[in-house]
Parts: structure tokens; sequence; C-alpha cells
């Protein structure tokens, strides 16, 4: 009984560990030819196309109604300011107008705030 209490509190940590860490997906890789070798290198994913600002870290720590008004005010070109509890699934699509607000079940914003 006490190894099934130990391989559940095992999975348990390896799934929250594994959401910790973004997927790298093919898409997000570019080969370069050089020398005659093939070289994957990563995407500058940091820059993006959307106008405005894009990222708010010092709304980490915030409360999501607080942290939205920042956001909306900042940026009026955004009109889907949406909250979801982190640890969500969600569409990975990148949309200019959207700002995904990852908070905890006191619906304090967990995850630094950015356009997508």
């Amino acid at each position: 009984m006490e190894a099934n209490k130990s391989m559940v509190k095992l999975v348990a940590f390896l799934i929250i560990l594994a959401s910790c860490f973004q997927s790298l997906t093919a898409r997000d890789l570019e080969t370069e030819v050089s020398d005659g070798l093939n070289v994957l290198q990563l995407h500058d994913l940091s820059q993006s196309f959307c106008p405005g600002l894009e990222t708010w870290p010092e709304l980490l720590g915030t409360p999501a109604k607080f942290a939205k008004q920042i956001i909306q005010k900042e940026n009026p070109k955004l009109t889907n300011v949406e909250t979801l509890l982190n640890g969500s699934a969600f569409t990975e699509d990148l949309r200019c107008h959207r700002v995904r607000l990852f908070v905890n079940l006191l619906d304090i914003v967990v995850q630094t705030p950015k356009v997508g």
C-alpha cells in the first residue's frame, strides 16, 4: 500500500515538473547548412509582429482583475484578456488581440502576461 502512495506521489511530481517546460516543435527549428553539416537552430520566438506593448512582467503576483485593467490601459489594441487557471489546456495559436492571464486558485497572476 505504501508503494502505491509513493508511486502516485512520483507520478504527480513528474506531471507537475513536465508542465513547467515548453514543448519544442519542429516548426520552431531551422536547418542551416554550414561546411556540409546540418545545424538545427531555434528561431528567436521572443520577437513578435504584434503592435504595442507585449509583456507585463511587473504584473506577476497581482490580482487578475487589476492586471487586466493595466494591460487594457497600456495596450488598447487588445480586445481579449482572458483568465485561465495555471496548468489549464489552451491553444498555442498566436493572436495579436489576446493576452492570457494564468492565475492560481486565489486569482493571482503566476506567469508573465504576454500577447499571444
